[in-house]
């Protein structure tokens, strides 16, 4: 078995043994010192214990001072002024529910979709009622009965594939343009 390779500053070698899968030549001791002095400089990446106030996030950086959140850096417990928490980012949103896809919009995303019934939101574009107006006069051929229901079809599902690409989970862009929002307000 390996011995330690951590050498105090009298020179005396740490004896402890590594363990066999140990990514570094140090006993379990001196990692978890290692680990702790990393982590006290660039933070552990964790859930935040609520959601950030300022974009909605869950995803937070621990530093041994307190909270980030890991997208716009608001610190946990600080709380919004007046001004910024009142922020406001208009989007259209496309849903699925069924065989069917709805162009919406809101200037409140979370709220709107609490109340909707679907399967899967399917993409976030930034934009306000003249966006979705041109998105439902772009895409009329497929429209339901004059409802902000579509018909599947190719151009339609081209369009959503354009502004999902890359994206994983259309949340966390619509909390990064909240926060992009809110650092232009300074």
């Amino acid at each position: 078995m390996r011995a330690c390779g951590i050498v105090s500053d009298d020179g005396e070698a740490c004896a402890e043994p590594v363990n066999a899968d140990a990514p570094l030549n140090l006993c379990t001791t001196h990692l978890l010192a290692a680990h702790d002095a990393v982590a006290a400089e660039v933070g552990i990446t964790d859930v935040l214990p609520s959601p950030c106030l300022a974009c909605g996030s869950r995803l937070g950086v621990r530093y041994p001072s307190g909270w980030l959140c890991g997208l716009c850096e608001w610190k946990v417990g600080e709380v919004p002024d007046d001004d910024l928490s009142r922020r406001r980012v208009d989007v259209v949103y496309y849903i699925r529910y069924g065989d069917r896809i709805k162009i919406g919009t809101s200037g409140n995303p979370r709220s709107r979709l609490a109340s909707q019934r679907f399967d899967e939101l399917l993409a976030f574009e930034r934009g306000d009622r003249l966006v979705e107006q041109r998105r439902h006069a772009q895409f009329a051929s497929h429209r339901m009965l004059r409802t902000e229901w579509f018909e599947p079809h190719d151009e339609l599902l081209a369009h959503i594939g354009v502004l999902s690409a890359g994206v994983e989970d259309p949340w966390a862009r619509y909390a990064r343009w909240v926060s992009e929002q809110l650092a232009l307000r300074g």
